[in-house]
Formats: C-alpha cells, sequence, structure tokens
C-alpha cells in the first residue's frame, strides 16, 4: 500500500513513501537510453571513462558501462570516485567522516569522463566531484549522468544525461534504491511527517 513504507533517513528523520517513481524495468530503460546518448554526443566510445560517484553511481556506471558494450563491442573503463573530502558540508555530516577510495583504471587526462550519479539535487555533490576529478588530471571534457535530476539546483550545474526529471518539494528525498547496494530495484518519494 502506497505511504505505508517507513524509511529512517540519516539516523534523524522518520520519511513515509509517497510514491515510487521508476521500477527496476524503468531504470534499465532510462540506462539503456543513457548509454545510446553517451555514445552518440561522444560519436563512439574512445577516450571515453565512466566514472561512479559514491555510493548508488558505482553500480549505475558499471551497468551504463555494459550497455555500452551491447551497443558498441567495447568495454568502456569505469572508474570509482570517493568525494567524502571534497564535500563543503564535511563538518556537518560526520566529526570522523568515512572516506573509501577512488579508483581509476586509466589517466583522466585528456578522456571525455562521465560522472554517474544517482540523484542531482543541489549541484553540491557534482561540484565536489569535479573538484576530485581535476586534482587527478586533466580530462579533455567532463560530462554529468544522472539517474534523477530533482531540480531545487543551488550551483549552476547541470546534468547531460538524465534517466528522469522529477520535480519535488523541499520536504520530499529521492530514495534510490538498487540491488547492488539495497537488494531492492526501485526509485522512490519519500516525505517528512
Amino acid at each position: 500500500m502506497r505511504g505505508s513504507s517507513i524509511f529512517l533517513w540519516g539516523g534523524e528523520s522518520i520519511l513515509r513513501e509517497k510514491a515510487q517513481i521508476l521500477d527496476g524495468e524503468q531504470i534499465r530503460r532510462a540506462l539503456t537510453r543513457i548509454g545510446h546518448e553517451i555514445v552518440e554526443r561522444n560519436r563512439g566510445t574512445d577516450g571515453v571513462l565512466l566514472v561512479g560517484i559514491r555510493t548508488r553511481g558505482v553500480p549505475l556506471a558499471q551497468r551504463l558501462a555494459k550497455v555500452i558494450e551491447r551497443i558498441e563491442g567495447v568495454q568502456v573503463p569505469v572508474g570509482v570516485l570517493d568525494i567524502t573530502l571534497y564535500r563543503d558540508d564535511l563538518s556537518s555530516v560526520a566529526e570522523q567522516p568515512i572516506v573509501s577510495h577512488t579508483s581509476m583504471p586509466v589517466s583522466v587526462e585528456g578522456r571525455t569522463v562521465v560522472l554517474v550519479d544517482d540523484v542531482l539535487f543541489t549541484g553540491r555533490t557534482a561540484r565536489a566531484a569535479l573538484d576530485a576529478i581535476m586534482d587527478l588530471g586533466r580530462p579533455a571534457r567532463v560530462q554529468l549522468a544522472v539517474l534523477v535530476d530533482r531540480g531545487h539546483r543551488e550551483l549552476p550545474i547541470r546534468a547531460d544525461y538524465v534517466g528522469k526529471n522529477v520535480p519535488t518539494s523541499a520536504k520530499e528525498v529521492i530514495a534510490v534504491r538498487l540491488r547492488e547496494t539495497d537488494q531492492d530495484e526501485r526509485v522512490l518519494i519519500l516525505e517528512r511527517d
């Protein structure tokens, strides 16, 4: 029943499920479309590096790499980016933030880096990811692919590839659930009580 699920968010708020906006099949179709758009815009895959922003951007980047491999017959390298230390809200996130690792299978130098994340909201995560990538080298260009763009930008950042645009209110939260991280496969709008 819609609205019956309760989620704890960040250990502080109780949120209720308001609506499901994508199911597993819709996520698959959105990623397939984004994969085609990446290949088309970049005229193939030469020099393309997909970089997943931890946490849910990583499995999304891996899925996009598989989509592109089916389209082009080429394996696109996939990197993992941890932006923890680049966040401008680091002190409000935790006293001792947990830093994971950044891993790039190839240099970013001269490449087309496609940053992949689950949700684009204020733009601050994307800005932190840009800073982190620039510390690794100088790419030819950087593009942004997101599964959901929910609006409410605080910075002049926009995604090049969007699975779904979902207008939201400030009291709503977009929750992306992926089988790799959550043993579930859907995108929900949650609402604070």
